[in-house]
């Protein structure tokens, strides 16, 4: 395939028209979306050019549905906010990765007493670490500025607050003294409001509230080393689901079970952890819930 023609099958297509609002008389922006490209950024697992377009969608989507065409409800469909979410999930979770393995063999280096080594290795995960910093920031600006405020629907607004708890959650991962507190409050803020809008607007089947309870507890754990928040949080969630499991729709069984299987995965992990630290304190190790985050299989969930 030529350079041109890969440049027009990898360039956003959007089309506009022109209409009249007959309430004000003024010009309106209809936003008639391509379903192609991000599909195929997708499909060939090219994230970061599915993350620019997914982002320009939300961008211009929330935009006209708050200033231009409010009464047109032109938030993100389902499908494509959980392109967006799964898009991000890939590029931020591959340097996750990285930054896990990175830091692992500096700790390593570190204890053989490598100083040398230690220096370079030090310098990449600064590096690694201002993408991470990048990546959150980039969404959380979309988050903020554009989907929240345009979310009109329960699940929606759960989905973004959540999503924004995540990446802040992200951000406290790495960062240090004040940035970590910073990152750390700003996640606990998202997830409760997320966990408030949830109780009221979703079933505790949900997925998309299931998923909320999942990583909610991880950042207990993880974050704030409150194992016994986590766990409390964690058996809630799954209890509340077993009590109304006959009420689980059809098209959302498959994830809201998987996300019920994770939750009781950390928490059997957690509780035997728990139960290590009595016996030896300085022993307990914390746990690496990566694996064990809602994210993909909760990003590709349809909607009840």
């Amino acid at each position: 395939m030529s350079t041109e023609r890969e440049n027009q099958v990898y360039m956003a297509k959007s089309v506009y028209q022109t209409s009249s609002n007959p309430l004000t008389g003024r010009g309106v922006l209809i936003f008639v979306r391509s379903d192609d490209c991000f599909r195929l950024a997708e499909q060939a697992e090219r994230y970061d050019e599915m993350v620019t377009f997914m982002k320009d969608v939300a961008k211009r989507s929330a935009d006209w549905g708050i200033v231009i065409v409010l009464q047109l409800g032109a938030e993100l469909t389902v499908e494509e906010r959980n392109l967006l979410s799964v898009a991000y999930k890939n590029v931020i979770g591959a340097r996750r990765a990285s930054w896990r393995i990175i830091s692992s063999i500096e700790q390593k280096e570190d204890t053989k007493g490598n100083e040398v080594h230690v220096t370079k290795i030090k310098d990449y995960r600064t590096k690694v670490e201002a993408e991470l910093a990048e990546v959150c920031n980039d969404i959380l600006s979309v988050l903020d500025q554009h989907l929240i405020p345009s979310a009109e629907a329960g699940e929606s607004k759960v989905f973004y607050h959540k999503m924004q708890g995540d990446y802040h959650r992200y951000l406290a991962e790495f960062a240090s003294g004040d940035g970590r507190k910073v990152a750390s409050d700003a996640a606990h803020e998202s997830y409760k409001q997320a966990t408030e809008i949830a109780q009221s607007d979703l079933t505790p089947t949900h997925p998309i509230r299931l998923g909320l309870a999942l990583n909610f507890s991880v950042f207990y754990y993880e974050i704030l080393n409150s194992p016994d928040r986590a766990c409390h949080l964690a058996k809630q969630a799954f209890d509340d689901a077993i009590a109304e499991l006959d009420t689980l729709s059809e098209e959302s069984y498959k994830d809201s079970t998987l996300i019920m299987q994770l939750l009781r995965d950390n928490l059997t992990l957690w509780t035997s952890d728990l139960h290590d630290a009595e016996e030896k304190p300085a022993e307990a190790a914390p746990a690496d819930a990566a694996a064990a985050e809602a994210a993909p299989a909760e990003a590709e969930a349809p909607a009840p």
